[in-house]
């Protein structure tokens, strides 16, 4: 089935008058998304929250779409505000030991970095390595969790997740994945990967608003470890609100446990939309057109004598000899042209909105700006 991908760009306003190419730092919200949102709050006040418990069964069929995107049951989904409150469920709930390893790769995003060096305290080390050592590091220390990115979120690098999946589950370590900087773009299959922790905020590639995110925590996991929060909805009759519990809670084997309070609902409407688009192209789809975009942004850069990864993914970083890629950034910015600068990259991310016209306009902002 081909795709009207000039329809698809009419689903995203800001794309009107932008040359958006900086989804690995936000990605658009679409038409259908915001809409979503309006409806729910003209739905509030048509209805004075009456029916507030009825939107608990929206939330439950969005698990289920969450569900066969990424390849799990609705029950293995818990919904978050952003990734790194998934990473503090997981670091907060294991019963660590003096000695125990926490190990990463150089350069990931700062929450993969930061969250595990307040365990310092507890006599857990972190240890941030290249990925040709870190199998050799996993093996050196007594390893707990390997926390890494699908996507690295500076060099594009993307980690050959099953086959890492496989040697730290041989050797009882848990893996813990943000997906943020892909799941959207690139298919992920958790029934494939199997990660014990999969935590993803929406609002880059998958086109969500900020603060609606989603967590998956595997059925083994679930059964030791505990939430974060403790609220109103951890005991598994939370909906018997005319009586609600008043003593110890017995919480559910879902991945619900880990929510504990009221939702954003709105947020949660509005990733549902953005869900429902993608399931409509198909995942596939969106992939190729993301990695086919992101060949040409290669070769694109590379006419300007940049050094560009060669990674299969939606994030192209590029070195420009001697070039000040932040100002370069900002120059392009003034043409109305966004991309980024992370640690010496400039970083091109386009998504299946963007078209030749967009990767055009940054190659005569960049013949302008570089002669």
């Amino acid at each position: 089935m081909s795709v009207d991908w000039k329809a698809v760009r009419e689903e995203f306003p800001a794309l009107k008058n932008w040359t958006y190419l900086n989804t690995a730092t936000f990605g658009q919200l679409s038409r259908r998304s915001t809409e979503a949102v309006v409806r729910h709050f003209a739905h509030r006040d048509e209805m004075a929250c009456a029916d507030f418990l009825n939107w608990f069964d929206d939330m439950d069929r969005i698990r289920g779409k969450v569900g066969q995107l990424f390849g799990c049951e609705a029950g293995d989904v818990a919904f978050i505000q952003n990734a790194s409150s998934g990473l503090a469920i997981l670091l907060s709930g294991l019963k660590w030991r003096a000695g125990d390893t926490v190990v990463t790769l150089e350069n990931e995003f700062p929450n993969n970095l930061y969250a595990p060096a307040l365990l310092q305290s507890r006599g857990v080390t972190m240890v941030a390595c290249p990925w040709e050592r870190l199998e050799s590091i996993v093996e050196q220390h007594h390893t707990r969790v390997v926390v890494l990115s699908t996507v690295n979120y500076n060099t594009g690098f993307r980690p050959p997740l099953e086959e890492l999946s496989r040697f730290l589950h041989d050797r009882g370590v848990l893996l813990f994945v943000d997906g943020t900087q892909s799941a959207g773009a690139l298919r992920f299959d958790i029934r494939k990967v199997q990660p014990d922790v999969f935590a993803v905020n929406s609002y880059k590639w998958l086109n969500g608003p900020n603060g609606a995110g989603f967590l998956y925590v595997s059925p083994e996991l679930r059964e030791t470890l505990p939430p974060l929060n403790v609220g109103w909805r951890s005991h598994y009759d939370w909906r018997n609100v005319d009586h609600l519990h008043h003593g110890i809670p017995e919480m559910v084997r879902t991945a619900e446990k880990y929510e504990g309070g009221m939702l954003p609902f709105a947020l949660l409407y509005a990733m549902e939309a953005a869900i429902d688009l993608v399931l409509e192209i198909g995942g596939d789809v969106v992939e190729q057109r993301v990695l086919d975009l992101a060949t040409q942004t290669r070769g694109l850069l590379s006419e300007f004598g940049a050094t560009v990864n060669q990674d299969a993914a939606p994030i192209v970083a590029a070195k420009f000899e001697g070039r000040d890629v932040s100002k370069l950034a900002l120059d392009l910015k003034q043409e109305r042209i966004l991309v980024a600068a992370r640690k010496g990259n400039l970083r091109v991310s386009p998504h299946f909105y963007n078209n030749e016209d967009d990767l055009d306009a940054l190659r005569q902002g960049l013949r302008e700006l570089l002669g």
